[in-house]
Formats: structure tokens, C-alpha cells, sequence
């Protein structure tokens, strides 16, 4: 049972974020579910600057001591705030991961190997780039993500397609599909990330029962061949490192 703290706060300020709060949104998710410990709760994005607040993860460490939660962890936008939340005991990492975001793997997931950290994958499929079935003609709804926040407008644009720009994205897509000589790329794309041992869950969307079933057969899919790794590397140098390496 995982529960992230921090979504409901109004404005999403680092000043929010107090042990107090944390407490009361525990409460709340306890109270609701009628349980009495929660297996995980995570710190839904915060600003950066609350990895300084020491105040903040001796309020966690309390909730664990009274039982009300078993651990705790952080969902990140920047390789550089898991790397600073990795100074406190945490139990989880939550991160964009996948293969238009691959800068976890360099320094990031050694260390959280090394201090026996899971990595939770989320946004496994780009926003759905990832799926192979997009064009440049596809139309999102005005109140998806994916029509309003290619930019950053509402929030940070690694959320969005990862922050790859749609276009551009769309030709990495294409040599993919030449790569592994399918349209359909979702068991590839899924594969990739369980390529990595310091992975521990991939968090995929699923609107509909038969994708959840798709999803988990992805794990059964052979492994990818060292030839198919390099070639998805080649394509992320290729036309998208410049882009995405340096912001997140």
C-alpha cells in the first residue's frame, strides 16, 4: 500500500511541507483505507529545497517509530533531489525512467543499489510516445497534460512526453520501430527498464484490463540483446541527450 504525501497541498510550497502536515495527511490516508500502517508513503515531488529540511525526515522517522507507516520515500523530478534524499533513511525512490529519460542509470542507481534503495519507474512510456502509435496528427483533449503542458505551463515539463519535444521525439520513434522491426514498441519499451537491476517496479498506465495484462507479460518478453541496447543509446545521443540529459 504506497500513498504520496504532498498533492493536496495548495500552494505546492517547500513551507508545506512540515512534519505536521506529513502527519495529518497520514491520518487522513489511514482513516480512509481503515488501516493502521501504511507500507509506503512518499513525498510527491517537493520543491527542492525540502531535501534541507532535516526537520522534515526526523518527523518521518517518527511515523515509522509509532507505527503509523513502515517507510517512506521521495518521487523526483532531478536525478540531483534523489541524490540529496539519499543522505536520509529512505526506502524508495520514485523517478521518470525510461528510454528518452536514461540519466538515472549513470550515477543514481548505483548508489541507490548500494544503500538497498527500490526504484519505482514511472512515466515507463513517455506519455505514450513510447507506445509507437502516435503522429504528428494525433490530437490529445484539451485537458490532457499532453495538449497544455508540452512547455512546462502548468508543471514540470519532464512530466510531458518526458520533455521530449513531440516531433522530435517522433523520429527517435521511428528508428526504434526500425530497431526492433515493430510498430508496436510498449514490450520493448517496458523490457528496457527491467533491463536494470537497481529497478525494482515499473509503474505503467492502464486504462483497460487487457493493458494491465499487457503490461505484466512485458516482464516474460526475452531479454534485449546487447545490440538493441546500444542501438536505443545510439538514438537517445542521437537526438535527444542535448535536450534532456541536462535538465533533469
Amino acid at each position: 500500500m504506497v500513498t504520496k504525501c504532498g498533492r493536496g497541498l495548495k500552494p505546492h510550497a517547500a513551507e508545506g511541507y512540515t512534519p505536521e502536515n506529513i502527519e495529518h495527511f497520514v491520518d487522513g490516508s489511514l482513516q480512509r483505507l481503515g488501516t493502521k500502517r501504511l507500507d509506503l508513503v512518499l513525498l510527491h515531488c517537493p520543491p527542492t529545497s525540502v531535501y534541507q529540511k532535516d526537520e522534515l525526515f526526523t518527523g518521518l522517522d517518527k511515523l515509522v517509530e509509532k507505527g503509523k507507516i513502515a517507510a517512506y520515500g521521495v518521487s523526483i523530478e532531478k536525478v540531483t533531489e534523489g541524490l540529496q534524499a539519499l543522505e536520509y533513511p529512505i526506502s524508495a525512490i520514485e523517478v521518470v525512467f525510461n528510454m528518452f529519460r536514461p540519466k538515472p542509470v549513470e550515477e543514481l542507481f548505483p548508489k541507490a543499489q548500494a544503500q538497498n534503495v527500490g526504484i519505482l519507474a514511472r512515466v515507463p512510456l513517455a506519455s505514450g510516445l513510447l507506445t509507437g502509435r502516435y503522429t504528428k496528427d494525433t490530437v490529445f483533449g484539451p485537458k490532457d497534460h499532453r495538449s497544455f503542458n508540452r512547455h512546462g505551463e502548468s508543471f514540470d515539463k519532464g512530466e510531458t512526453f518526458s520533455g521530449v519535444d513531440y516531433e522530435l521525439g517522433l523520429q527517435a520513434v521511428a528508428e526504434l520501430k526500425q530497431l526492433f522491426g515493430t510498430d508496436h514498441l510498449i514490450p520493448y519499451a517496458l523490457r528496457w527498464i527491467l533491463m536494470h537491476d537497481a529497478v525494482s517496479a515499473v509503474i505503467p498506465g492502464a486504462s483497460k484490463a487487457e493493458q494491465v495484462l499487457a503490461n505484466v507479460k512485458a516482464a516474460e518478453q526475452p531479454p534485449l540483446t546487447p545490440e538493441q541496447m546500444q542501438g536505443v543509446a545510439r538514438i537517445y545521443d542521437r537526438y535527444l541527450r542535448a535536450s534532456i540529459h541536462p535538465n533533469w
